[in-house]
């Protein structure tokens, strides 16, 4: 049995769910800037494209052409358009922001739940308790 279908999606979305508290926290933290333009990127659309190309080509030699390396492509990213705009062009909605990271760092948790169950079945099943 390999790990990866051990743990499912799990390890994925873990690394997704991360790196969207970083942006959402990044949002937050920028409430108050002028012409600060709030992101966020669709999880779902990521999670199945992660899935569904689970082989990512490495560069092996400093010749080679990089690819975006990062949990989330700068490319995935996404401005958020505001429902209600600011006069100083800022789109951050702090209320609304602090709401998706809450949401955001409860289902991180789940996963982390999920698979800290999983590990402990899996070492249970290994050692024979």
């Amino acid at each position: 049995m390999k790990l990866d279908d051990a743990f499912g999606l799990h390890a994925h979305a873990l690394q997704l769910r991360s790196r969207r508290g970083e942006v959402l926290a990044a949002n937050m933290a920028n409430a108050d800037t002028p012409g600060y333009k709030a992101r966020d990127f669709d999880f779902q659309r990521l999670l199945q494209r992660e899935l569904g190309t689970p082989v990512r080509l490495v560069a092996t030699n400093p010749g080679h052409i990089q690819t975006d390396r990062s949990a989330v492509p700068a490319m995935a990213m996404q401005y958020r358009i505001p429902h209600q705009p600011s006069l100083d062009g800022n789109t951050v909605e702090a209320e609304a922001e602090q709401a998706r990271y809450s949401a955001n760092a409860m289902q991180y948790q789940a996963s982390l739940s999920f698979l800290d169950g999983r590990i402990k079945s899996l070492l249970a099943a290994i050692t024979g308790n």
